[in-house]
């Protein structure tokens, strides 16, 4: 896939081109760019293959995509009356 199949709106392209862009509104474009994806992509293939194309060395959007890569933090057991409930 091309990075433009897989950014249809521009979301990450866009975003690596506004000067001075927070780590905070990178998280926010990455969560509509993920929300956007077409049911049977695999997220960590896109995130990949954005990184290889537009990965800039200390831009925030870079940080955001490689924390998507990062393995989900595994829940944790909730305490409490709901904890103890089986």
């Amino acid at each position: 896939m091309t990075p433009e199949e897989i950014d249809r709106a521009g979301l990450i392209r866009e975003s690596y081109r506004i000067e001075g862009i927070s780590a905070e509104e990178c998280r926010s474009i990455f969560m509509d760019w993920a929300l956007q994806l077409p049911d049977g992509i695999d997220v960590r293939d896109a995130i990949g293959r954005l990184l290889a194309f537009y990965g800039q060395e200390g831009h925030p959007m870079t940080v955001v995509l490689r924390e998507g890569l990062a393995a989900p933090r595994r829940p944790r057991r909730r305490g409490g009356w709901s904890g103890r409930r089986s």
